[in-house]
């Protein structure tokens, strides 16, 4: 046999081996999850190094907003404040469960969110009642489980109705009131909040590279436009939570 065969011999026989030895290995890891497809890592956002832009603060008084302290009772009884959201990428939302108009489109959205990072344990939402008189825990408990609320960190919040309508109001400059006449005797905004994980209020800039400050929640995904024309923001809200969670 020629020199030159051997070599072809000898290289195939070090394949074979490396395959033999190796590659049960790297099927066993993937199996196991402990190689995470890039996929996994948000339900199927893919985002590219040009989207991967840092995003904006709100700046008050030359300072980055940073939401305030809170201390509410979630749907399992359980007292949840801001100090249990740290470290984590979340939302902020002000809903009622009787609500007739937004607040089921809101939630729906929030599910679906929920859904696109299941497993992630640095994200989560706080959605606060603005009729705790009314919205109680077992109240709150069988709202959560009528939404299909499944991510341990999806707290819905009720408390003192002065304390709420204070951390909505000032906190965020998000409107929250009573309001006799209006469907469901509440008036409430329909937007969400997003918050970084050392408690900034985060958001995309604008077209004059101001801060959107809040996202639309009023808007399905799926619909893309509502009637008065508003582009749908839910799409936008998942990449900008995942911007946080992965890239900052």
């Amino acid at each position: 046999m020629k020199k030159t065969e051997y070599s072809y011999v000898g290289i195939a026989f070090i394949i074979l081996v490396f395959g033999m030895i190796f590659v049960p290995k790297i099927v066993d890891r993937i199996s196991e999850g402990d190689i995470e497809r890039t996929e996994s890592r948000s339900q199927n956002i893919m985002l590219q190094p040009k989207d991967i832009a840092p995003l904006s603060y709100l700046i008050i008084n030359g300072e980055r907003k940073k939401i305030m302290p809170f201390r509410f009772i979630n749907q399992a009884g359980e007292i949840i404040s801001n100090k249990d959201f740290e470290g984590k990428v979340y939302l902020v939302e002000f809903f009622f469960t009787t609500c007739p108009t937004i607040c089921p489109i809101m939630n729906q959205n929030l599910a679906d969110i929920q859904n696109t990072f299941p497993k992630r344990s640095d994200f989560g939402i706080a959605s606060i009642t603005i009729n705790p008189d009314y919205d109680t825990v077992e109240v709150l408990k069988k709202y959560a489980n009528e939404y299909g609320v499944t991510h341990p960190n999806w707290h819905f919040l009720t408390g003192d109705q002065e304390a709420i309508y204070d951390f909505a109001n000032d906190g965020f400059n998000l409107y929250a009131a009573a309001v006799e006449g209006a469907p469901g005797g509440f008036e409430h905004s329909g937007n969400f909040a997003l918050i970084d994980k050392l408690g900034y209020i985060r958001s995309r800039t604008d077209a004059f590279g101001n801060p959107k400050i809040y996202y639309k929640g009023t808007i399905r995904q799926k619909e893309q436009l509502n009637d008065e024309g508003e582009l749908e923001e839910i799409s936008a809200l998942k990449e900008d939570i995942l911007k946080l969670l992965d890239y900052e």
